[in-house]
């Protein structure tokens, strides 16, 4: 049965039937969902009988999978998938107490996996466990939709800018970032317009690590990257994605901002595992 695709949202997303994301993939398939990562940005797959080990699989043939930055930087243990939510096992769960609740509460802020790594992530890929029966959605915007709403002037204004991608900056704002993690996170210089290689098309990359433009003072800097975050983010842009287990969704990190919306952690479970995928290379390179 070949994929079929059920458009989302009119900026971006497609629902995907007619694949089985558990077997190995043959090398059209992998053509095919890059060719829909290019076109669609978010891909939802629904029914997925996931495992760790076919996650794994799934994420290498995509590309070369990238290492889990938090467990990284506070050890130096290299891994490659980790857990969204608040589950310890079958029993136990962080409470909103938690420091690790109030970290993961940096998610519920707009932005780009790994955008503050010098080689960003190209796709994440997260698959859902068990879901909060209250709150606990993501929701997605598209970069690419929202440059191509400004007007020309304003993109030739943004086009040739760098911008710094600042994880601690960003972080620090629900949380105190571990020592370590912080040090191995210094803030990266990135292009804040990128053009998709395979079909031309352009976004901002932008997001709540975006902290400043290369050469411009902080007050211009932030007026101008808080408009640009404003523009996506308007709720008539939005798409949202409410779990269900068994769902895996693809996003497109080069032009797709994304945030949870937050549960309630004293009162449910929330298990999802994640992997990315590495971009090609840094977006000073592109």
């Amino acid at each position: 049965m070949a994929m079929e695709f059920e458009p989302l949202h009119d900026d971006f997303g497609a629902r995907v039937n007619g694949i089985d994301l558990t077997d190995a993939l043959t090398n059209e398939e992998v053509v095919a969902l890059h060719a829909a990562i290019d076109e669609y940005s978010v891909l939802l797959f629904p029914q997925q009988n996931m495992t760790d080990e076919a996650q794994m699989q799934l994420t290498s043939a995509l590309g070369e999978p990238e290492e889990n930055h938090v467990t990284f930087g506070r050890t130096g243990e290299i891994v490659y998938i980790g857990t969204v939510g608040n589950v310890i096992d079958a029993e136990t769960q962080h409470d909103e107490s938690a420091t690790h609740t109030r970290s993961m509460k940096g998610n519920n802020l707009w932005h780009s996996d790994s955008s503050f790594r010098r080689v960003p992530s190209y796709v994440s890929i997260l698959h859902a466990y068990e879901v909060p029966g209250e709150g606990g959605a993501t929701e997605f915007v598209s970069q690419r939709a929202a440059y191509e709403r400004l007007n020309p002037d304003k993109q030739s204004e943004i086009n040739d800018l760098h911008v710094l991608h600042d994880y601690v900056f960003s972080r620090t704002k629900t949380a105190p970032v571990h020592d370590n993690h912080a040090a191995s996170l210094p803030p990266i210089e990135q292009k804040l317009v990128r053009t998709n290689p395979h079909n031309g098309r352009r976004n901002y990359y932008a997001g709540s690590h975006a902290r400043s433009i290369i050469g411009w003072s902080g007050i211009d800097s932030r007026r101008l990257i808080d408009e640009l975050n404003d523009s996506a983010t308007q709720a008539e842009h939005r798409w949202s994605q409410n779990w269900q287990p068994g769902d895996t969704i693809f996003w497109d990190n080069r032009c797709i901002l994304h945030r949870g919306t937050g549960y309630d952690a004293d009162r449910y479970r929330r298990n999802m595992r994640q992997t990315r995928v590495r971009g090609t290379g840094p977006t000073l390179d592109e």
